[in-house]
C-alpha cells in the first residue's frame, strides 16, 4: 500500500544561503530542496525524522523564484520515494527512509 503527496514551494530570492551559493548566480542549495521534500513528508504523512538518504540525485539546477512541484509517495517499511519538478523537468529525486 502506498500514499501519495504533491505540494509546490518555492525558495525566495532573499533566502540567506543564496548571496554564497554562487555569487553572481544564485542556485538553490540541494540541502534547501532536501529540507522541503523532508518536511512536506513529515508534515503529510505524520513521519518522525528520517533515518537515511539512500538514493539522491539532482538532475538540474533550480533558480531562485522557481516554483518546485514536489511528488511524494510514501511505500510500507518507511520508503519515500521523492521527484521535484520544475515546469516539466525533474531537478531531483530520490529516496528517504523513515523508521516503520
Amino acid at each position: 500500500m502506498s500514499a501519495r503527496h504533491e505540494a509546490v514551494f518555492t525558495i525566495p530570492h532573499d533566502h540567506p544561503s543564496l548571496p554564497g551559493h554562487f555569487p553572481g548566480r544564485p542556485v538553490v542549495p540541494g540541502v534547501l530542496l532536501l529540507d522541503a521534500v523532508i518536511t512536506a513528508a513529515r508534515g503529510a504523512f505524520a513521519l518522525g525524522p528520517p533515518s537515511g538518504l539512500p538514493r539522491t540525485k539532482f538532475a538540474a539546477p533550480v533558480l531562485p523564484g522557481e516554483a518546485v512541484r514536489m511528488i511524494l509517495t510514501l511505500s510500507d517499511g518507511g520508503r519515500l520515494a521523492f521527484a521535484c519538478h520544475v515546469g516539466d523537468r525533474v531537478v531531483a529525486s530520490g529516496e528517504a527512509r523513515f523508521p516503520a
